[in-house]
Protein backbone atom coordinates (compact mmCIF):
# COMPACT_ATOMS: atom_id res chain seq x y z
CA UNK A 1 0.00 0.00 0.00
CA UNK A 2 1.36 3.41 -0.96
CA UNK A 3 2.49 5.68 1.88
CA UNK A 4 2.12 8.76 -0.29
CA UNK A 5 -0.23 11.46 0.99
CA UNK A 6 -3.43 12.00 -1.01
CA UNK A 7 -2.06 15.26 -2.44
CA UNK A 8 1.12 13.63 -3.87
CA UNK A 9 -0.51 13.50 -7.29
CA UNK A 10 -1.36 17.22 -7.09
CA UNK A 11 2.19 18.59 -7.00
CA UNK A 12 2.97 20.80 -10.00
CA UNK A 13 5.23 19.41 -12.69
CA UNK A 14 7.61 22.34 -12.17
CA UNK A 15 8.73 20.90 -8.83
CA UNK A 16 8.58 17.23 -9.84
CA UNK A 17 4.88 16.43 -10.07
CA UNK A 18 3.84 13.06 -8.67
CA UNK A 19 7.52 12.24 -8.00
CA UNK A 20 8.16 15.33 -5.85
CA UNK A 21 10.35 14.49 -2.86
CA UNK A 22 11.32 11.05 -4.18
CA UNK A 23 14.59 11.92 -5.89
CA UNK A 24 17.78 10.61 -4.31
CA UNK A 25 19.87 13.34 -5.96
CA UNK A 26 21.76 15.49 -3.46
CA UNK A 27 22.65 19.10 -4.22
CA UNK A 28 26.40 19.67 -4.01
CA UNK A 29 26.11 22.16 -1.16
CA UNK A 30 24.15 19.58 0.85
CA UNK A 31 26.92 17.05 0.16
CA UNK A 32 29.42 19.56 1.50
CA UNK A 33 27.33 20.16 4.63
CA UNK A 34 27.05 16.41 5.27
CA UNK A 35 30.79 15.89 4.76
CA UNK A 36 31.54 18.78 7.14
CA UNK A 37 29.28 17.30 9.83
CA UNK A 38 30.92 13.88 9.44
CA UNK A 39 34.44 15.32 9.55
CA UNK A 40 33.70 17.40 12.64
CA UNK A 41 32.20 14.36 14.37
CA UNK A 42 35.23 12.22 13.49
CA UNK A 43 37.79 14.88 14.44
CA UNK A 44 36.23 17.16 17.08
CA UNK A 45 39.68 18.24 18.21
CA UNK A 46 40.65 19.62 14.78
CA UNK A 47 39.69 23.07 13.45
CA UNK A 48 37.74 23.01 10.18
CA UNK A 49 39.31 25.51 7.76
CA UNK A 50 36.14 26.70 6.03
CA UNK A 51 36.72 28.36 2.66
CA UNK A 52 33.32 27.30 1.35
CA UNK A 53 31.23 30.03 2.95
CA UNK A 54 29.79 32.41 0.36
CA UNK A 55 28.70 35.32 2.50
CA UNK A 56 30.36 38.29 4.18
CA UNK A 57 31.86 37.49 7.57
CA UNK A 58 31.47 40.98 9.11
CA UNK A 59 28.46 42.75 10.60
CA UNK A 60 27.06 45.81 8.86
CA UNK A 61 29.04 48.97 9.73
CA UNK A 62 28.25 50.65 13.05
CA UNK A 63 26.83 53.73 11.30
CA UNK A 64 24.33 51.57 9.41
CA UNK A 65 23.31 49.69 12.55
CA UNK A 66 22.91 52.96 14.45
CA UNK A 67 20.69 54.34 11.68
CA UNK A 68 18.65 51.14 11.83
CA UNK A 69 18.27 51.50 15.61
CA UNK A 70 16.91 55.01 15.18
CA UNK A 71 14.65 54.18 12.23
CA UNK A 72 13.12 51.10 13.83
CA UNK A 73 11.66 53.29 16.60
CA UNK A 74 10.21 55.86 14.22
CA UNK A 75 6.41 55.44 13.97
CA UNK A 76 6.58 56.76 10.40
CA UNK A 77 8.31 53.53 9.38
CA UNK A 78 5.48 51.25 10.43
CA UNK A 79 3.38 49.78 7.65
CA UNK A 80 4.07 48.46 4.20
CA UNK A 81 6.76 49.94 1.96
CA UNK A 82 5.16 48.56 -1.23
CA UNK A 83 7.63 49.32 -4.03
CA UNK A 84 10.05 51.22 -1.82
CA UNK A 85 10.52 54.61 -0.25
CA UNK A 86 11.61 57.45 -2.51
CA UNK A 87 14.56 58.34 -0.26
CA UNK A 88 16.10 54.89 -0.88
CA UNK A 89 15.70 55.24 -4.64
CA UNK A 90 17.25 58.71 -4.46
CA UNK A 91 20.22 57.30 -2.54
CA UNK A 92 20.60 54.50 -5.09
CA UNK A 93 20.72 57.11 -7.86
CA UNK A 94 23.42 59.06 -5.99
CA UNK A 95 25.38 55.86 -5.46
CA UNK A 96 25.21 54.82 -9.13
CA UNK A 97 26.33 58.28 -10.24
CA UNK A 98 29.20 58.53 -7.74
CA UNK A 99 30.57 55.01 -8.11
CA UNK A 100 29.89 54.17 -11.77
CA UNK A 101 29.06 57.42 -13.54
CA UNK A 102 25.54 56.17 -14.32
CA UNK A 103 22.74 58.76 -14.49
CA UNK A 104 19.38 57.34 -13.39
CA UNK A 105 16.00 58.95 -12.79
CA UNK A 106 15.03 57.66 -9.32
CA UNK A 107 11.37 58.26 -10.09
CA UNK A 108 11.14 55.72 -12.89
CA UNK A 109 14.49 53.96 -13.45
CA UNK A 110 15.05 52.45 -9.99
CA UNK A 111 12.92 50.19 -7.81
CA UNK A 112 13.94 48.42 -4.61
CA UNK A 113 13.92 44.65 -4.22
CA UNK A 114 14.04 42.38 -1.18
CA UNK A 115 17.53 41.24 -2.17
CA UNK A 116 18.70 40.39 -5.67
CA UNK A 117 17.67 36.71 -5.37
CA UNK A 118 13.92 37.49 -5.37
CA UNK A 119 14.52 40.01 -8.17
CA UNK A 120 16.22 37.38 -10.33
CA UNK A 121 13.36 35.00 -9.61
CA UNK A 122 10.71 37.50 -10.68
CA UNK A 123 12.39 39.05 -13.72
CA UNK A 124 11.75 36.07 -16.05
CA UNK A 125 8.04 36.45 -15.32
CA UNK A 126 8.02 39.74 -17.23
CA UNK A 127 9.03 38.08 -20.47
CA UNK A 128 8.97 34.29 -20.46
CA UNK A 129 6.06 32.38 -21.93
CA UNK A 130 6.08 28.61 -22.53
CA UNK A 131 8.71 27.79 -25.15
CA UNK A 132 10.68 31.01 -24.71
CA UNK A 133 14.39 30.82 -23.89
CA UNK A 134 16.52 32.44 -21.21
CA UNK A 135 20.25 32.59 -21.95
CA UNK A 136 22.39 32.19 -18.82
CA UNK A 137 26.08 32.08 -18.07
CA UNK A 138 27.28 28.78 -16.57
CA UNK A 139 28.59 28.20 -14.01
CA UNK A 140 26.44 30.81 -12.37
CA UNK A 141 23.63 31.63 -9.98
CA UNK A 142 20.68 29.39 -11.02
CA UNK A 143 17.66 31.31 -9.69
CA UNK A 144 16.60 33.07 -12.91
CA UNK A 145 16.92 29.77 -14.75
CA UNK A 146 14.87 27.89 -12.19
CA UNK A 147 12.05 30.41 -12.49
CA UNK A 148 12.30 30.47 -16.28
CA UNK A 149 11.48 26.76 -16.17
CA UNK A 150 8.69 27.38 -13.65
CA UNK A 151 7.15 29.80 -16.16
CA UNK A 152 7.33 27.13 -18.88
CA UNK A 153 10.43 28.44 -20.59
CA UNK A 154 13.76 26.85 -21.42
CA UNK A 155 17.27 27.64 -20.23
CA UNK A 156 20.27 27.69 -22.52
CA UNK A 157 23.55 27.64 -20.62
CA UNK A 158 26.30 29.74 -22.18
CA UNK A 159 29.44 28.00 -20.91
CA UNK A 160 32.15 30.19 -19.45
CA UNK A 161 35.42 28.56 -20.42
CA UNK A 162 39.02 29.51 -19.86
CA UNK A 163 39.68 29.42 -23.62
CA UNK A 164 37.15 32.27 -24.01
CA UNK A 165 38.43 34.21 -20.96
CA UNK A 166 35.22 33.27 -19.15
CA UNK A 167 32.97 35.22 -21.52
CA UNK A 168 30.03 33.58 -23.35
CA UNK A 169 30.55 32.68 -26.99
CA UNK A 170 27.51 34.18 -28.71
CA UNK A 171 28.49 32.65 -32.06
CA UNK A 172 28.14 29.16 -30.56
CA UNK A 173 24.46 29.62 -29.66
CA UNK A 174 22.23 27.69 -32.11
CA UNK A 175 20.02 29.81 -34.39
CA UNK A 176 16.81 28.27 -33.05
CA UNK A 177 17.82 29.15 -29.49
CA UNK A 178 18.64 32.74 -30.44
CA UNK A 179 15.35 33.08 -32.30
CA UNK A 180 13.34 31.97 -29.24
CA UNK A 181 15.45 33.81 -26.65
CA UNK A 182 13.80 36.72 -24.86
CA UNK A 183 16.11 37.14 -21.88
CA UNK A 184 19.85 37.00 -21.22
CA UNK A 185 21.09 36.93 -17.62
CA UNK A 186 24.73 37.86 -17.13
CA UNK A 187 26.76 38.15 -13.95
CA UNK A 188 29.80 40.45 -14.03
CA UNK A 189 31.95 40.64 -12.01
CA UNK A 190 31.39 36.94 -12.50
CA UNK A 191 30.77 34.57 -9.65
CA UNK A 192 32.50 32.17 -9.29
CA UNK A 193 35.20 32.76 -11.95
CA UNK A 194 36.11 36.29 -10.81
CA UNK A 195 36.22 37.57 -14.40
CA UNK A 196 35.42 41.24 -15.02
CA UNK A 197 33.43 42.62 -17.91
CA UNK A 198 35.14 45.03 -20.28
CA UNK A 199 33.67 47.94 -22.19
CA UNK A 200 34.22 45.95 -25.39
CA UNK A 201 32.39 42.91 -24.02
CA UNK A 202 29.39 44.92 -22.84
CA UNK A 203 29.23 46.66 -26.24
CA UNK A 204 29.14 43.22 -27.86
CA UNK A 205 26.32 42.22 -25.51
CA UNK A 206 24.32 45.33 -26.44
CA UNK A 207 24.81 44.75 -30.18
CA UNK A 208 23.75 41.10 -29.82
CA UNK A 209 20.68 42.10 -27.78
CA UNK A 210 19.60 44.77 -30.27
CA UNK A 211 20.07 42.53 -33.28
CA UNK A 212 18.13 39.63 -31.75
CA UNK A 213 15.65 41.61 -29.62
CA UNK A 214 16.74 40.09 -26.30
CA UNK A 215 16.44 41.82 -22.93
CA UNK A 216 19.66 41.80 -20.88
CA UNK A 217 19.90 41.64 -17.08
CA UNK A 218 23.32 41.99 -15.49
CA UNK A 219 23.48 40.64 -11.96
CA UNK A 220 26.00 43.06 -10.42
CA UNK A 221 26.00 41.56 -6.92
CA UNK A 222 29.80 41.66 -6.68
CA UNK A 223 30.44 44.93 -8.52
CA UNK A 224 31.81 46.71 -5.44
CA UNK A 225 34.37 43.90 -5.13
CA UNK A 226 36.33 44.88 -8.25
CA UNK A 227 40.12 44.86 -7.97
CA UNK A 228 42.82 46.66 -9.89
CA UNK A 229 40.50 48.95 -11.81
CA UNK A 230 37.38 51.07 -11.44
CA UNK A 231 34.18 49.00 -11.18
CA UNK A 232 32.23 48.87 -14.44
CA UNK A 233 28.44 48.98 -14.55
CA UNK A 234 26.62 47.58 -17.58
CA UNK A 235 24.46 50.71 -17.54
CA UNK A 236 27.51 52.95 -17.99
CA UNK A 237 27.81 51.75 -21.61
CA UNK A 238 25.96 53.69 -24.31
CA UNK A 239 22.85 51.80 -25.36
CA UNK A 240 22.68 49.53 -22.31
CA UNK A 241 19.61 51.24 -20.91
CA UNK A 242 17.82 50.62 -24.21
CA UNK A 243 18.19 46.85 -23.88
CA UNK A 244 18.10 46.03 -20.22
CA UNK A 245 18.54 46.23 -16.49
CA UNK A 246 21.07 45.74 -13.73
CA UNK A 247 20.45 44.28 -10.27
CA UNK A 248 22.35 45.49 -7.20
CA UNK A 249 22.46 44.27 -3.62
CA UNK A 250 23.36 45.76 -0.26
CA UNK A 251 24.85 42.43 0.82
CA UNK A 252 28.29 42.00 -0.72
CA UNK A 253 29.69 45.53 -0.70
CA UNK A 254 28.06 46.78 2.50
CA UNK A 255 28.22 43.73 4.81
CA UNK A 256 24.42 43.75 4.96
CA UNK A 257 24.08 39.99 4.43
CA UNK A 258 20.62 38.91 5.61
CA UNK A 259 19.13 42.42 5.58
CA UNK A 260 17.46 41.49 2.27
CA UNK A 261 17.68 44.68 0.26
CA UNK A 262 18.82 45.75 -3.18
CA UNK A 263 17.54 47.49 -6.26
CA UNK A 264 16.74 46.93 -9.93
CA UNK A 265 17.61 49.75 -12.31
CA UNK A 266 17.77 50.63 -15.99
CA UNK A 267 15.19 50.89 -18.75
CA UNK A 268 12.09 52.60 -17.30
CA UNK A 269 9.58 50.37 -19.09
CA UNK A 270 11.35 47.25 -17.84
CA UNK A 271 11.68 48.71 -14.35
CA UNK A 272 7.92 49.35 -14.36
CA UNK A 273 7.22 45.80 -15.54
CA UNK A 274 9.36 44.41 -12.74
CA UNK A 275 7.66 46.73 -10.23
CA UNK A 276 4.25 45.47 -11.37
CA UNK A 277 5.38 41.84 -10.92
CA UNK A 278 6.81 42.70 -7.52
CA UNK A 279 3.70 44.60 -6.44
CA UNK A 280 1.76 41.35 -6.84
CA UNK A 281 4.36 39.32 -4.95
CA UNK A 282 5.45 41.25 -1.85
CA UNK A 283 4.65 44.43 0.07
CA UNK A 284 8.15 45.83 0.22
CA UNK A 285 11.09 45.67 2.59
CA UNK A 286 10.76 47.23 6.08
CA UNK A 287 11.24 50.98 5.72
CA UNK A 288 13.76 51.13 8.57
CA UNK A 289 16.07 48.79 6.65
CA UNK A 290 15.83 51.03 3.61
CA UNK A 291 16.66 54.08 5.72
CA UNK A 292 19.69 52.35 7.25
CA UNK A 293 20.87 51.37 3.76
CA UNK A 294 20.76 55.03 2.68
CA UNK A 295 23.47 55.75 5.27
CA UNK A 296 25.55 52.94 3.79
CA UNK A 297 25.22 54.06 0.18
CA UNK A 298 25.98 57.68 1.03
CA UNK A 299 29.28 56.76 2.72
CA UNK A 300 31.96 55.96 0.07
CA UNK A 301 34.30 54.58 2.73
CA UNK A 302 32.04 51.58 3.41
CA UNK A 303 32.29 49.85 0.01
CA UNK A 304 35.92 50.97 -0.22
CA UNK A 305 36.83 49.29 3.09
CA UNK A 306 34.98 46.12 2.13
CA UNK A 307 36.89 46.00 -1.16
CA UNK A 308 40.25 46.59 0.54
CA UNK A 309 39.61 43.79 3.03
CA UNK A 310 38.74 41.09 0.52
CA UNK A 311 41.45 42.12 -1.94
CA UNK A 312 44.02 41.79 0.85
CA UNK A 313 42.71 38.37 1.84
CA UNK A 314 42.61 37.10 -1.73
CA UNK A 315 46.20 38.17 -2.36
CA UNK A 316 47.33 36.22 0.70
CA UNK A 317 45.33 33.20 -0.46
CA UNK A 318 46.86 33.35 -3.94
CA UNK A 319 50.37 33.36 -2.46
CA UNK A 320 49.59 30.46 -0.13
CA UNK A 321 47.97 28.26 -2.78
CA UNK A 322 50.75 28.95 -5.28
CA UNK A 323 53.26 27.82 -2.66
CA UNK A 324 51.25 24.57 -2.44
CA UNK A 325 51.41 23.96 -6.19
CA UNK A 326 48.08 25.37 -7.33
CA UNK A 327 47.92 27.70 -10.33
CA UNK A 328 46.27 30.43 -8.29
CA UNK A 329 45.76 33.87 -9.83
CA UNK A 330 44.21 37.00 -8.39
CA UNK A 331 40.59 37.29 -9.58
CA UNK A 332 39.36 40.51 -11.14
CA UNK A 333 36.41 40.62 -8.77
CA UNK A 334 34.21 38.83 -6.19
CA UNK A 335 35.52 37.38 -2.94
CA UNK A 336 36.07 33.97 -4.56
CA UNK A 337 39.25 32.40 -5.87
CA UNK A 338 38.93 29.64 -8.46
CA UNK A 339 41.77 27.18 -9.02
CA UNK A 340 42.12 24.09 -11.17
CA UNK A 341 41.31 20.95 -9.17
CA UNK A 342 44.08 18.33 -9.08
CA UNK A 343 43.57 15.04 -10.92
CA UNK A 344 45.57 13.04 -8.43
CA UNK A 345 48.15 13.01 -5.67
CA UNK A 346 51.55 11.88 -6.89
CA UNK A 347 51.94 8.17 -6.17
CA UNK A 348 48.49 7.81 -4.64
CA UNK A 349 44.94 9.13 -4.62
CA UNK A 350 43.16 9.62 -7.95
CA UNK A 351 40.27 12.08 -8.29
CA UNK A 352 37.38 11.51 -10.68
CA UNK A 353 36.27 15.15 -10.64
CA UNK A 354 36.36 18.39 -8.65
CA UNK A 355 33.69 17.16 -6.26
CA UNK A 356 35.86 14.19 -5.34
CA UNK A 357 38.74 16.55 -4.53
CA UNK A 358 36.46 18.72 -2.41
CA UNK A 359 35.16 15.72 -0.47
CA UNK A 360 38.71 14.41 0.10
CA UNK A 361 39.88 17.79 1.39
CA UNK A 362 37.04 17.88 3.91
CA UNK A 363 37.41 14.27 5.09
CA UNK A 364 41.18 14.00 5.16
CA UNK A 365 42.41 17.55 5.75
CA UNK A 366 39.43 19.35 7.34
CA UNK A 367 39.52 21.97 4.57
CA UNK A 368 36.22 23.04 3.00
CA UNK A 369 36.00 24.28 -0.60
CA UNK A 370 33.22 24.33 -3.22
CA UNK A 371 33.64 22.24 -6.40
CA UNK A 372 32.58 23.18 -9.92
CA UNK A 373 32.77 20.26 -12.33
CA UNK A 374 32.39 22.74 -15.22
CA UNK A 375 36.10 23.12 -15.93
CA UNK A 376 37.06 20.96 -12.92
CA UNK A 377 37.62 23.86 -10.55
CA UNK A 378 37.68 24.45 -6.80
CA UNK A 379 36.38 27.66 -5.25
CA UNK A 380 38.05 29.12 -2.16
CA UNK A 381 36.17 31.95 -0.45
CA UNK A 382 37.86 34.82 1.36
CA UNK A 383 34.83 35.25 3.63
CA UNK A 384 36.23 33.03 6.38
CA UNK A 385 35.69 34.13 9.97
CA UNK A 386 38.74 35.27 11.96
CA UNK A 387 38.62 37.24 15.18
CA UNK A 388 41.80 39.32 15.17
CA UNK A 389 42.13 40.97 11.78
CA UNK A 390 45.28 40.60 9.72
CA UNK A 391 47.17 38.46 12.25
CA UNK A 392 44.22 36.06 12.16
CA UNK A 393 44.28 36.02 8.37
CA UNK A 394 48.00 35.27 8.35
CA UNK A 395 47.55 32.53 10.92
CA UNK A 396 44.79 30.91 8.89
CA UNK A 397 46.95 30.90 5.75
CA UNK A 398 49.77 29.31 7.74
CA UNK A 399 47.44 26.57 9.00
CA UNK A 400 46.25 25.94 5.43
CA UNK A 401 49.85 25.60 4.31
CA UNK A 402 50.66 23.21 7.15
CA UNK A 403 47.67 20.98 6.36
CA UNK A 404 48.75 20.49 2.73
CA UNK A 405 52.54 20.76 2.90
CA UNK A 406 54.40 17.79 1.46
CA UNK A 407 51.48 16.76 -0.77
CA UNK A 408 52.36 16.81 -4.47
CA UNK A 409 49.21 17.35 -6.46
CA UNK A 410 49.04 16.32 -10.11
CA UNK A 411 47.07 18.70 -12.36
Amino acid sequence: MSSDPWFQQLFADRIGGINYGKSNAIYKFEKIKRAKRAALAAHPETELLDFGIGENDSMAPASVRKAMEKAINDPANRGYADNGIQAYKDAAARFMKREYGVELDPACEIVHCIGSKPALALLPGMLINPGDVCLMTAPGYPVAGTWTKYFGGEVYNMLLEEKNDYYPDFDAIPEDIVRRAKLMVLNYPNSPTGQLATVEFFKKVIDFARKNQIVVVNDAAHIVLTYGQKPLSFLSIDGAKEVGLETHTMSKGFDMIGWRLGFVCGNPKLVQAYADMKDNTDSGQFKAIQEAAIVGMDDPSIPQNTRIKYERRLKKMVTTLRDLGFDARMPGGTYFLMVKAPRAIEGGQQFENAEAVSQWLIREKMICTVPYDEGQMLRFSATYDVKDGEPGEDGLMQRLKERLKGIKFVF
